[in-house]
């Protein structure tokens, strides 16, 4: 499993269900990197999206503890161990955690790759991902050079890789 981000300088990766920066460099990338794969995600992401509806062209797997009604598009799993269940069949290099921070957080530790948007600036945030710069378990493996959105902002691609993962 891997996760997939777009952070700022403080890793800060949205306000009230929003994205931070728009880059459609980083759009292009994750769809990119996820289509024809499956993604995991928060009933909050899954609602973030147009209409609400799934990703097209992927695997939509819907990782939330309630009683909430889904599209029937979207599977929904209630635990950790249910969403391995329903995965284990799946390439590993191609199921994507994709948010929001309370699912980043859950599954990291299951992850062996993150590829991270870093964006050069600071937003106000109410979500964030961990700092992997800061957690001795992760090692930076590749780093493009920094380009810019249209509004100017600097931003560049991160892999990193657990050496940790469960």
């Amino acid at each position: 499993m891997r996760a997939i981000v777009a952070v700022c300088s403080d890793w800060g990766i949205g306000n009230k269900g929003r994205l931070l920066v728009r880059n459609k460099a980083d759009m292009h990338h994750f769809v990119a990197c996820t289509t024809g794969g499956t993604v995991v995600m928060g009933r909050r992401t899954l609602e973030s999206f147009p209409g609400g509806r799934p990703l097209k062209n992927r695997r939509n797997i819907v990782l939330t503890h309630g009683g909430t009604t889904l599209d029937p598009e979207a599977e929904k799993v209630a635990s950790i161990d249910e969403l391995l269940h329903a995965v284990e069949h799946d390439d590993p290099d191609k199921v994507w955690v994709i948010g929001g921070a309370s699912v980043y957080e859950e599954l990291l530790p299951y992850c062996t790759e993150a590829i991270v948007t870093k964006a050069d600036c600071v937003r106000e945030a109410d979500a964030f991902f961990p700092n992997l710069d800061d957690d001795p378990a992760w090692t930076v493996i590749d780093e493009t050079d920094t380009d810019m959105t249209p509004e100017g902002i600097p931003f560049r691609f991160v892999t990193y890789r657990s050496l940790k993962a469960k």
